[in-house]
């Protein structure tokens, strides 16, 4: 961990993005989204017009996720794994 930092989400080996949580505030935040997002999904289930709802939806909760993976993540960039080895 560069610079003392003390990341909740870490980057992944290869590509581009973040692995699953390494401390327990990544696995909270990440429990809490899904069980928010679900709880979305259940109430949106009813009306006319339900499926650009829930797609707004989604689109919105991946985005907050992905600005709590910027703000406590390692910083994102395209890894091609650990070329010592």
């Amino acid at each position: 961990m560069p610079n003392g930092k003390s990341y909740w989400f870490p980057a992944k080996r290869y590509g581009w993005g973040w692995g699953p949580p390494i401390r327990w505030q990544g696995w909270a935040v990440l429990l809490l989204w899904f069980a928010a997002l679900l709880e979305g999904l259940y109430l949106l289930r009813h009306g006319r017009q339900q499926l650009p709802f829930r797609l707004a939806f989604t689109l919105v909760m991946v985005l907050i996720l992905t600005l709590v993976c910027y703000w406590k993540g390692e910083p994102p960039k395209w890894r091609w794994g650990d070329r010592s080895q």
